[in-house]
């Protein structure tokens, strides 16, 4: 009798877990539904702006004078400021050619669209940050901070050989987990100073070196220890990437990338693979940072690789190097890539859906 009980209870909660879920479910289309309302309907009033000052010729005025006439109607309800009705005048604009991002742009926050339509210019840059904010639930100031710290371009940009050395349910997702440069600009350094300072200062600055690495990474320790053959070995930091369930084993260096990095880091994700990764975790990750890298030195050091690394630089200034900018791949690659990321995100969810 008592087993049957328990059964029964075990089966009430798996029972009561899958109502919650539809409940959870159900809500978060509604405020989808809501949001997509509100994003057609301040689309709308940005586009009849537009029209009648076409039609009519009126000037400035008239979106000051309609947020006067709004604001006395509706009374209390917030968004009919003159300065929004002039970010959807402005929304409509830039998108109105646009089919892709209007479609995507229903998806997310008003606040995030306005983010993005002013701070970006290129449409390639605003379709990916409107798909990382689908993605992975960006919120306002998560979406601000790396507009400011140009992940777009990083992410672009990053080198690692994870096209080889990856399943193809995990490539995209690593890809985002690296950029090609860190902004340490929080770091309160000498301007002259050694890997463990540079160390200590990340340990010490650990929230926002985080932030800097990403919403999903978790920090495992410094200086951590693998033994081999009784020999001691220190990892120079070892975070964990919960979206990946991946160890991330990352080293630093305060000069130039040196083609034997890329061995040292391959030993280390071989051990931590085989002695420190759980058996439900996927394979370990590397990143080596380093002061500056030649990209062709990069690529011939990981080529041969047969585990997952990154090659990153840090600086200590927020811009883009100029030298960078030109590397950036064509706006037909740039659209493909971001396209199977989109398809891979899409996968992701049902696989997410079904466990």
């Amino acid at each position: 009798m008592s087993n049957k009980i328990i059964v029964q209870g075990e089966n009430f909660t798996i029972f009561v877990k899958e109502i919650k879920n539809k409940i959870l479910s159900s809500q978060y289309e509604a405020l989808k539904a809501v949001n997509k309302e509100l994003i057609n309907l301040y689309w709308d009033i940005g586009k009849n702006i537009v029209e009648k000052q076409d039609e009519f010729g009126w000037g400035k005025s008239v979106v000051k004078n309609l947020s006067d006439e709004l604001q006395k109607e509706f009374v209390g309800i917030k968004g009919f400021s003159e300065r929004n009705l002039w970010n959807m005048r402005n929304f409509y604009i830039e998108y109105k050619n646009n089919t892709k991002l209007q479609t995507l742009s229903a998806q997310i926050g008003w606040s995030h669209n306005v983010a993005i339509f002013q701070k970006c210019k290129d449409n390639l840059e605003r379709e990916f940050y409107i798909k990382m904010v689908i993605k992975f639930g960006w919120t306002y100031r998560v979406l601000d901070n790396h507009i400011d710290n140009k992940s777009y371009e990083k992410f672009l940009l990053n080198q690692t050989n994870f096209d080889n050395t990856l399943v193809e349910k995990y490539k995209h997702q690593a890809s985002l987990a690296v950029k090609d440069e860190y902004n340490f600009d929080f770091l309160e350094l000498c301007d002259e100073y050694n890997e463990r300072e540079l160390e200590i200062g990340l340990i010490n600055k650990i929230r926002q070196f985080l932030n800097e690495m990403g919403s999903d990474f978790a920090f495992l320790g410094n200086q951590y220890k693998l033994e081999v053959d009784d020999e001691e070995y220190f990892i120079d930091l070892l975070l964990y990437h919960r979206r990946l369930k991946s160890l991330i084993a990352i080293e630093l260096k305060i000069g130039k990338f040196k083609p034997e990095y890329a061995g040292k880091m391959n030993f280390y994700l071989s051990v931590l693979n085989d002695t420190i990764k759980l058996p439900d975790e996927n394979p370990s990750i590397g990143i080596i940072i380093c002061k500056e890298k030649k990209r062709t030195t990069v690529d011939y050091a990981l080529k041969e690789s047969n585990q997952p690394i990154g090659v990153a630089t840090y600086k200590l200034t927020k811009s883009l190097p100029n030298n960078l900018k030109g590397l950036l791949p064509t706006p037909g690659e740039i659209s493909e890539r971001l396209e199977k990321l989109l398809e891979n995100n899409h996968q992701d969810d049902k696989s997410n859906m079904s466990e």
